[in-house]
C-alpha cells in the first residue's frame, strides 16, 4: 500500500480537536434548509444535520432501499442529538462569558501542524482541499476551545483514583497496555473516485464482493490481489509489510487486528474505497506490568470518569432546557 492509501492519517487528525462533533464540513456547502430542532429558542437547521451526517451517509451501501433509508434516518437522528448537545454547551459558554485568547488558538493550530508534520503551506493546502479557509478553521478552533474550557469548569472528577480502583481498571482494559505490537497485513483495494455517485459506488462494491467470494471459495489471496487490487502493493500479492498501531487507517487497522494469523476480513469501507484485508503475521503484544504503566492507567481512568461526568452534565442541561425536535 502506498502510504496515502494505506493510510497514515494527515488531514483527518485535524478533527481530533473538534469536541462533540462527528466531523467538520465546508462552510461553502449548500443544501435545502428547514428547522429540525429548537433548543431554548435557538434553531438547528436541516443543512447543519446534512453537512455533519454526509461523511457517514456516504458509507451506507449495503441492504435494500428500505434498510438504507432506516440507517440514514438513524444517522441523522444521532447527528441531531450531537448538535443539540453542542447547542446546549454553546449556550452555557455564552452565559459564562468563556473567552479564548489568540495565543491559545494559535497554540492549538500549531499542535495540529506538529502532529501531522505539516508546514504552514502544506497545512493551508490541506484545509483548502477540503473547502476551508485558515480563518474559518481558527473560528471553529476557538469555539471548540471555549467548550473545552467550560467543561473543565463545570465537570469535576477526582484527579487520582485509589490503587485498587486503578488495578481493576488495568485488568479490565489490559489490551491497552501491551508492548508495541507490529502486524503484517495484505490487502486488495478498490478505489472509489472523489465525487462518485451511489450507482458507481455500488458497482465498485460488487466487484469487491465477487473477489471476496472467490477467496472464500478457496482461491489464493495473493493471486487475487495481483489480478484485481488497485494499490501499488498488488505486485507483491497485496503484502503491505509491518505496521505498528496507529499507522493505518483506523477502520482498516481495527479489522486487521481482529483477525487471527491467516484470517481474511470482510469488505471494509473507508474514505478511499473498499478494502479486503488478510493478516499475514503478528509480533509482540505482551501486557506490560501495572507498575510500568501506572501513570497511563491513571490518565485513562481519569478520562473515562470525565466522560461519565460529562454525560451527566449534558443530561442535567437537557432536563432544564426546552427542546423541540422536528426531524
Amino acid at each position: 500500500m502506498n502510504r496515502d492509501r494505506g493510510g497514515k492519517k494527515i488531514l483527518p487528525t485535524i478533527g481530533l480537536l473538534f469536541f462533540l462533533s462527528y466531523g467538520w464540513t465546508s462552510p461553502t456547502e449548500a443544501v435545502v434548509d428547514r428547522i429540525v430542532a429548537v433548543v431554548n429558542q435557538e434553531i438547528i437547521t436541516l443543512s447543519e444535520v446534512q453537512k455533519m451526517a454526509a461523511p457517514l451517509e456516504e458509507e451506507i451501501q449495503e441492504g435494500d432501499r428500505l434498510e438504507r433509508r432506516q440507517r440514514l434516518t438513524e444517522i441523522r437522528r444521532k447527528v441531531l442529538e450531537k448538535l443539540i448537545e453542542e447547542k446546549l454547551v454553546d449556550q452555557e459558554v455564552k452565559k459564562a462569558g468563556v473567552k479564548v485568547s489568540a495565543k491559545e488558538i494559535e497554540g492549538a493550530v500549531e499542535e495540529v501542524k506538529r502532529r501531522n508534520a505539516l508546514t504552514q503551506e502544506d497545512f493551508e493546502k490541506a484545509l483548502a482541499s477540503e473547502g476551508f479557509t485558515l480563518e474559518a478553521y481558527k473560528k471553529e478552533i476557538e469555539k471548540r476551545l471555549q467548550r473545552t474550557k467550560l467543561i473543565g469548569w463545570a465537570v469535576k472528577v477526582e484527579a487520582k483514583a485509589g490503587e485498587k480502583e486503578l488495578r481493576d481498571f488495568y485488568q479490565k482494559n489490559i489490551e491497552r497496555y501491551r508492548t508495541n505490537e507490529s502486524y503484517r497485513p495484505a490487502q486488495i483495494f478498490f478505489s472509489v473516485p472523489n465525487g462518485a455517485g451511489p450507482e458507481k459506488i455500488r458497482e465498485i462494491r460488487k466487484r469487491c464482493e465477487k473477489v471476496l467470494e472467490r477467496i472464500k471459495a478457496g482461491e489464493d489471496f495473493a493471486e487475487m490481489a495481483l489480478l484485481y487490487s488497485e494499490d501499488i502493493s498488488a505486485k507483491d500479492g497485496g503484502d503491505l509489510g509491518y505496521f505498528r498501531k496507529g499507522e493505518l487507517l483506523p477502520d482498516v487497522e481495527k479489522e486487521a487486528l481482529r483477525l487471527q494469523k491467516g484470517g481474511v476480513s470482510g469488505i471494509i469501507r473507508t474514505s478511499l474505497g473498499f478494502h479486503i484485508i488478510k493478516l499475514l503475521d503478528r509480533k509482540g503484544g505482551n501486557p506490560l506490568p501495572f507498575e510500568e504503566v501506572k501513570e497511563k492507567v491513571q490518565a485513562d481512568h481519569y478520562e473515562k470518569e470525565m466522560e461519565k461526568a460529562f454525560q451527566q452534565y449534558l443530561a442535567t442541561l437537557k432536563e432544564r432546557s426546552v427542546i423541540e425536535i422536528k426531524l
